[in-house]
């Protein structure tokens, strides 16, 4: 017998903006209540409602406190949180080309040796799992994935490096990621994507969005650097595929 979900906690944010936490900890179904309570803002729009920050397991609700106070928004909140989570009526399924080790993947002869298997395995293991996009954060574009195998599950680097390459896909925690711009990082490099997940003058500027899902597509150096000059121009280098 299906067990009910806890209720939702409401966390003041400042003085304009209310928490939506439904978990402490990553956790899938907690981030299919948050994705859901953001479909049902945007369908529902609340007044005084600015603007909504979906992350793994909780909601930010940004709002004009002139216009709906706080109580009244929690508990109008609390009522769309509590409604069954609806089937997605249709979800896109993207196809990511990425190139693993070399200058490309520096950390994967590293992951390889920490989890006792050869560099192939580790590749093959994590290009043959189904991802979802959870969130996007901390630097644009930035997309956490959730699905990744357990074998691959392994802390983060003790020692974050000030800065790694742009398209770098990598996995840290229970985690993997494609990281779109240059930027620092505490996460294991294994490869590299092309695919440009955030183009400013590009449409769309942001190519993932939450609830999509991904797999990824070994490549190799030759055909990554046609796929760069590609995509630098603005092209989708990522398929997206049949739902």
């Amino acid at each position: 017998m299906a067990t009910t979900p806890a209720p939702p906690r409401l966390l003041p944010s400042g003085d304009s903006a209310i928490t939506v936490e439904f978990s402490r900890d990553i956790d899938d179904d907690a981030n299919q209540r948050v994705l859901a309570l953001d479909r049902a803002i945007a369908s529902a729009p609340i007044a005084g409602v600015s603007e909504t920050v979906p992350t793994y397991r909780s909601l930010l609700v940004h709002y004009d406190p002139v216009r709906v106070g706080y109580e009244a928004l929690g508990a109008r909140l609390l009522e769309l949180a509590e409604q069954p989570v609806p089937e997605q009526a249709k979800t896109r399924r993207w196809r990511i080309p990425v190139t693993y080790g070399g200058e490309h993947g520096i950390d994967l002869e590293d992951v390889a040796g920490a989890l006792n298997t050869s560099a192939d395995d580790i590749v093959a293991r994590h290009a043959a799992g189904d991802y979802r996009v959870a969130m996007i954060g901390f630097t644009p574009g930035w997309s956490y994935l959730s699905g990744l195998d357990p074998s691959l599950q392994m802390p983060r680097r003790q020692d974050p490096r000030l800065m790694t390459p742009a398209g770098t896909i990598s996995i840290g925690g229970v985690q993997t990621g494609v990281q779109c711009l240059a930027g620092p990082s505490g996460w294991h490099l294994l490869g590299r994507t092309p695919v440009r997940t955030y183009q400013l003058h590009r449409d769309p500027i942001f190519l993932l969005e939450p609830g999509d899902h991904v797999v990824f597509c070994p490549v190799d150096a030759k055909i990554f650097a046609e796929q760069d000059r590609a995509a630098e121009a603005g092209e989708i280098v990522a398929e997206l595929l049949p739902s």
